[in-house]
C-alpha cells in the first residue's frame, strides 16, 4: 500500500484498528503527511509488534 491509499483510506483504517484494539485512542492514531514512521513506532509500542508486522496488518484490514 503506497502513502496515498494508506492516506485515503485512513478513516477506515483507523476504525477497524480500534475495534480490534480497543485500547488505542484517537491519540494513538493520529496520522499527519510524513509522519507515518512516528504512527507506527506508536502502534508498535502500544500493540508490542514489530513496525513490518503493523505494516502487514494494515495492509490486510
Amino acid at each position: 500500500m503506497n502513502k496515498l491509499q494508506f492516506k485515503g483510506s485512513w478513516n477506515e483504517i483507523k476504525g477497524k484498528l480500534k475495534q480490534s484494539y480497543g485500547d488505542l485512542t484517537d491519540d494513538d492514531l493520529a496520522f499527519a503527511e510524513g509522519k507515518d514512521d512516528e504512527l507506527l513506532g506508536r502502534l508498535q509500542k502500544k500493540l508490542g509488534q514489530s513496525k513490518d508486522d503493523i505494516r502487514r496488518m494494515i495492509e490486510r484490514l
